[in-house]
């Protein structure tokens, strides 16, 4: 029974995630819920999350929506920023990491309101000194803590014109690239119960190709108000996390 279940967590969670980002909101609740020990859930999050955005990514490419040269940028800016999260992560504590994603989040939420990039631009990512220093912070996000990465990476995407499923592309790049050495080192100390991460895992491999599928029917007009829905799911939820309400 609980195979299932994580299962149809990862289904779900990972067609949000897809979509608009804060996949976490879903899938590290339940599972926490559920009395699964939090470094196992964030482990069997971080694993699943590797496999099921790769998957996600290599359908947009092979439909060649994102190009090579693109999402290796991505993936170095947010592979370094996933290193050095992971390193400052061991030197702040859970209340601390809280305090900075709800900063973070809170920050993009409004900053979301002032820009006028909606999706619906044809622009390709390039790497400036503004775009390399914002995925690098992001990828130190997602190794730091995590939840709500993709939805930065989005609103980023967005404020540089480029089109809705090329940006979903490249924040899946950035979630394999970020999540890869956290995966590793929950895989090296032990951490991942196999049998309950798997099921999470195979749930998210689907779950991203049903998101996939669904940002290709999804009006862009429509993309910006579920970001910012679920950015301030997030926030409160961390804000309740935080305060221990």
């Amino acid at each position: 029974m609980e195979f299932v279940i994580f299962f149809m967590i990862g289904i779900i969670g990972n067609i949000v995630g897809t979509l608009v980002g804060g996949g976490g909101l879903i899938s590290l609740p339940t599972m926490l819920l559920m009395g699964l020990p939090v470094h196992s859930a964030i482990g069997a999050n971080k694993v699943s999350n590797t496999i099921s955005s790769l998957s996600s990514f290599l359908v947009i490419l092979k439909k060649k929506e994102v190009s090579t040269k693109e999402a290796l940028l991505v993936l170095i800016f947010c592979l370094g920023g996933g290193i050095l999260g992971g390193l400052i992560a061991s030197f702040l504590s859970g209340s601390v990491l809280t305090l900075i994603a709800i900063i973070l989040l809170s920050f993009a939420f409004v900053t979301s309101f002032k820009n006028t990039g909606n999706f619906d631009g044809t622009e390709q990512f390039h790497a400036s000194k503004k775009s390399g220093a914002a995925l690098i912070g992001i990828g130190m996000y997602d190794g730091m803590f995590g939840p709500g990465s993709s939805t930065l990476a989005l609103y980023l995407y967005a404020s540089q014109k480029i089109a809705y499923i090329r940006a979903i592309g490249l924040a899946r790049v950035g979630v394999f690239a970020s999540c890869f050495g956290s995966a590793i080192t929950y895989i090296s100390t032990s951490k991942i119960l196999w049998p309950l991460t798997i099921a999470l895992m195979l749930g998210s491999i689907v779950g991203a190709q049903f998101g996939v599928r669904l940002a290709r029917k999804l009006k862009t007009k429509h993309v910006k108000p579920l970001l910012r829905l679920v950015t301030v799911l997030l926030v409160v939820q961390m804000i309740v996390d935080y305060f221990d309400f």
